[in-house]
């Protein structure tokens, strides 16, 4: 499998455009449809699923651009073919997660992937197609073994005033959720892990449900609670495992359930995608120790303000808190809220989102612009209600655990303010708001984003890579002596101006970085030490070789 998926297609045999036209495009297509229709039979070995998933992402990476024949085209001719199977997770020894019939699979900014009616997502963790399976499980030897040393499958029992907590540290997934925001329930440090009376019970009720891994769960008056009822996807968390919600089946290769821990829940799992964790194939919190990154971080690009965030399973964290902890007992926000919809606080992250850079989710799924300034008409909101949302969505953005850096709170804390007064303003009798705009767009402040200055808290930010200067007479070169001197931070830090590790940038502002140098004010972080300063002037004096 390893070999048909990372072999190379041979010229000769269709053209490096892959034309779908082609002979061997036509066969293939034919084979992909021949073992799809394979999988319905009882009984089919688990080693068909794993051809079928390679099968269909190869037809439709060559499918014709658009047309009858196209990529879109093709998943809905597998989907008919494989539509009496159930949703379900298959485990293949020692390779790949078999994933029949999903029909979400999320970022972990909660942004939709490309699915196909059979998937084969990666466990081993050395994919180059992450999360897609390219067959490195069988070059790197994966082995899906459990470990002997493994946390033992305990359920322990924590009684409260209000609230039993049940916890499996033997499941744990140490996503860190339940800790970092009620630290004083979930101690990372102390024992017993879990302090049952330390906290509200509404907020360990949303902890618990809020764990990824299932080791959490809670009853109340001697009643276990009921499982969540969600819609099944699979998400690709940043760094780490996949996290399962609605009750996807997990079966192994002979399609029988795979066991869970004690006290864990079907209807929500974490999967281990590092290769490396102890109670395979669920996560154990390896990918902390191994320093496993998916996906590796753009050092030159800006992010978005949703992409810092941290997407929209964030901004909704944010939002259910919002809505469920503080607007209730608030004098000023409760009368206004108490008959708003179910999903209210989804659809509130999805405006936030689509205003932060995300994607169109809220245009797409509740009318854009327009349906948001409809719900704000006729209520003659008050600047003292103004006020009090943005001040508790701004705590609620704290307890939710978004990102405090200055960069991104003078973004954010501008927007909330901006946003909520152009509410008030249509909220008045006679406004009349203007008609067909589009859903706002908002960016960092003044382009300060992150990376463009440098933390007095962080270590060692001083200290700067030795630059091998050339000797006099020698030739200089920009890309071997100029562009070394400005360091990555250096370059984010003018990013808004210009590029300085681009030749033409450099050159037409040469005498004005120059002045800044000689003055001390660049770097940011400090002046450069005179021999440096004064090789600059020497490459533009010497008419700034390239």
């Amino acid at each position: 499998m390893s070999d048909l998926l990372e072999s190379e297609v041979p010229t000769d045999v269709i053209e490096p455009s892959v034309s779908a036209e082609g002979v061997f495009a036509d066969e293939l297509w034919s084979l992909t449809k021949d073992v799809t229709a394979l999988l319905t039979d009882p009984g089919a070995p688990v080693e068909l699923y794993e051809v079928a998933a390679a099968l269909q992402e190869l037809s439709c990476l060559i499918a014709p651009a658009d047309g009858p024949g196209d990529a879109a085209a093709r998943i809905e001719e597998l989907a008919r073919l494989q539509a009496g199977m159930p949703c379900r997770i298959q485990i293949a020894p020692n390779g790949p997660y078999l994933v029949t019939n999903a029909e979400r699979l999320l970022d972990h900014l909660g942004r939709p992937l490309p699915v196909r009616p059979q998937m084969a997502l990666c466990r081993c963790g050395e994919s180059k197609n992450k999360p897609f399976c390219d067959g490195s499980h069988a070059k790197v030897g994966f082995v899906d073994g459990k470990d002997p040393g493994r946390v033992p499958d305990r359920l322990d029992t924590y009684p409260g005033q209000q609230i039993t907590v049940f916890d499996n540290r033997g499941t744990c997934a140490h996503s860190g959720l339940c800790t970092d925001r009620l630290s004083n329930v979930f101690r990372a440090h102390d024992e017993p892990f879990v302090a049952p009376s330390g906290g509200r019970m509404d907020e360990i009720v949303r902890a618990v449900r809020n764990c990824p891994s299932g080791a959490l769960g809670y009853a109340i008056g001697g009643e276990a609670a009921p499982a969540q009822d969600r819609p099944a996807s699979i998400e690709v968390s940043k760094d780490g495992p996949y996290r399962v919600i609605g009750a996807i089946p997990l079966t192994g290769p002979q399609e029988d359930l795979e066991p869970q821990n004690k006290g864990a829940s079907p209807e929500h799992y974490s999967l281990c995608r590092c290769g490396h964790s102890q109670n395979k194939p669920f996560c154990s919190g390896m990918h902390w120790y191994v320093n496993f990154r998916d996906p590796e971080p753009d050092p030159d690009r800006t992010p978005t303000l949703f992409e810092w965030v941290g997407g929209l399973p964030s901004l909704t964290r944010m939002t259910r808190i919002f809505y469920e902890r503080y607007v209730p007992e608030d004098p000023l926000l409760a009368p206004l809220f108490g008959s708003m919809e179910p999903d209210h606080p989804e659809r509130v992250a999805a405006w936030l989102a689509e205003t932060f850079g995300g994607p169109k989710s809220y245009t797409g799924q509740y009318g854009g612009y327009e349906r948001m300034v409809s719900q704000h008409q006729g209520k003659a909101l008050t600047e003292e209600q103004r006020a009090r949302w943005a001040q508790l969505i701004i705590r609620s953005a704290a307890d939710a655990g978004l990102p405090t850096d200055p960069e991104f709170s003078a973004a954010f804390v501008a927007y909330i303010e901006w946003g909520s007064r152009i509410a008030v303003e249509n909220s008045q009798p006679g406004a009349r708001p203007p008609a067909r705009m589009p859903v706002p767009k908002w960016w960092w402040v003044c382009d300060a984003a992150p990376g463009t200055r440098v933390s007095a808290l962080e270590p060692g930010f001083d200290e700067r890579p030795p630059v091998e200067l050339p000797a006099p007479g020698q030739a200089i070169s920009f890309d071997s002596h100029v562009k070394p001197l400005f360091r990555a931070m250096d370059r984010r830090s003018m990013a808004f101006v210009f590029d300085l590790w681009s030749y033409d940038d450099v050159v037409h502002h040469a005498d004005a970085i120059l002045a800044r140098l000689r003055q001390g004010s660049m770097p940011c972080d400090g002046a450069w030490p005179e021999e440096k300063v004064e090789f600059f002037a020497r490459w533009i004096n010497e008419g700034t070789p390239a």
